[in-house]
């Protein structure tokens, strides 16, 4: 195309923004990027009675957290606006007035009682469903008896009742539509405000949208909207129509998989850099075995043509692998910062708030290598936190050991640390590892019972770097703690 490339993301506010809403905006805004052109945001709030209370303000949050800047839309401005479908309502009521006067739509004054029993008996009839037209071709006089009576009418497209509709769509090729398999769907609802169809096609065209990006759902639209282009002499854009996001069980994603809002997995921990490359995987590949791609590298490589014709399966194991790669990449400063709010909710109420920041960037580098989301740093690193530790206190004779070793090794552990006043890594491990032979134990059965004592887990970051970011205080008053659990068993 020799026009500027001009997309534009047109969420409905029914709902909170999900995964498969979100990997659209986001192949839009690397369409946008990639070619240097506009990346449109539009709210699609014609919906009035599924309307959700604060959705618009979910869709922004979601996208500004992904970093999917738009160009022009609410908070932006620009020069198409305004940017909310229900500030534009005389744009369509316009369009569906001159449809209806060219003879390409007509009032319907259909009752929602007779279209119910009109689709039942098509059920009985195991006829396909859609309107009978019954209104398409009311006289004049008609017309004028149905208003007297007070009805409002919806407008409809009078559909061709022979011929076909053929459009290319840039992933799946030549597509053809007969018009028989058409009803003649409503533009314009009773209440003045219009449906999908008529918005769509009116806004993308007084916006100069030049690629309409959306799931494959929407191909059984596209003739529609391609009628609806030709009725009003507007051209039409490219057409778009990426594969679903399946779940593990190749139904398409739900809740019942899982987290769908975006939002949600920016409370569960994931970073925003790792939803970017996640989702631009479903669907679009730059190769056959490239996991890794930062965002410059994906709009640098981005196309179309890359998009897949298979559903995409959201794998959860993927994600929170991607996840891990992306929190080890990075820097000590950054992943203390994001863990922070973490922590902050995640540790009990007992911990004095705020957190020092210097102590908490002390923790970080000893869990890093371990951490897949952000949720899992408050439960990582809790010892390190509160006063007081709850654990088995069988826990504290290690394999091979008896409560009589388990006492004696703490014991002249501590009597070997009560002297040690540079109380860092290095320091502690020239006093404890030789210790370990003076005793005749393994060093891993001298050091379990140090880290159940010090730590209350048996799993734990590596012990000397934990003891000297605990400090010597709190670890010779935790030894003697064990030591008091030991010989009360």
């Amino acid at each position: 195309m020799t026009k500027p490339v001009r997309v534009r993301f047109a969420p409905s506010p029914t709902g909170y923004p999900h995964v498969g809403n979100i990997r659209t905006a986001l192949f839009d805004w690397l369409l946008a990027r990639h070619a240097g052109g506009s990346f449109i945001l539009r709210v699609e709030d014609t919906d009035v009675a599924r309307r959700v209370e604060g959705a618009v303000e979910a869709i922004m949050d979601g996208l500004k957290w992904l970093g999917l800047d738009w160009d022009e839309g609410p908070e932006v401005g620009g020069n198409y606006g305004p940017y909310f479908q229900s500030q534009r309502l005389e744009l369509y009521r316009d369009a569906a007035r001159r449809l209806v006067s060219q003879g390409d739509a007509y009032y319907c004054y259909c009752s929602p009682q007779r279209l119910e029993e009109m689709r039942a008996e098509q059920v009985r009839q195991k006829q396909p469903p859609g309107y009978d037209r019954r209104c398409r071709n009311l006289t004049e006089l008609e017309r004028a008896q149905k208003e007297a009576e007070g009805i409002t009418p919806v407008v409809r497209f009078k559909t061709p009742l022979e011929g076909q509709t053929r459009f290319n769509d840039l992933i799946w090729g030549e597509v053809v539509f007969e018009h028989n398999t058409i009803d003649d769907f409503v533009l314009l609802k009773s209440d003045g405000y219009p449906t999908y169809h008529l918005a769509n096609v009116v806004d993308d065209s007084a916006m100069k949208i030049s690629h309409v990006i959306r799931a494959e759902e929407w191909i059984s639209s596209t003739p529609r909207h391609l009628l609806l282009y030709q009725a009003l002499g507007f051209e039409p854009p490219q057409f778009v129509h990426h594969p679903m996001i399946l779940g593990p069980d190749r139904s398409k994603l739900s809740k019942r998989h899982g987290a769908v809002s975006i939002l949600e997995y920016r409370e569960q921990g994931y970073l925003p850099e790792t939803m970017v490359n996640f989702l631009a995987l479903l669907g679009w590949s730059l190769d056959d075995k490239t996991e890794i791609l930062s965002r410059k590298e994906l709009t640098d490589n981005f196309s179309l043509e890359r998009i897949g014709r298979t559903g995409a399966i959201f794998d959860w194991n993927k994600l929170s692998w991607m996840n891990g790669v992306y929190i080890r990449r990075l820097s000590l400063e950054d992943f203390t910062q994001r863990a922070l709010p973490f922590l902050e909710k995640g540790l009990p109420s007992s911990v004095k708030r705020p957190l020092s920041i210097d102590y908490t960037r002390q923790i970080m580098p000893l869990i890093q290598e371990r951490v897949r989301t952000l949720t899992e740093v408050a439960g990582l690193t809790e010892f390190f936190f509160i006063d007081g530790l709850d654990y088995d206190s069988s826990l504290l004779i290690v394999k091979k050991m008896n409560q009589e070793s388990a006492v004696k090794a703490l014991e002249v552990s501590k009597q070997k640390l009560v002297p040690v006043e540079a109380f860092d890594t290095g320091s502690l491990e020239a006093v404890l590892r030789p210790l370990a032979v003076e005793l005749g134990l393994k060093a891993g059965q001298l050091f379990g019972s140090l880290r159940v004592a010090v730590t209350g887990r048996t799993v734990a970051p590596p012990l000397f770097e934990t003891m000297s970011v605990l400090g010597k205080e709190r670890c010779l008053e935790r030894v003697e703690s064990a030591l008091g659990r030991l010989r009360s068993l």
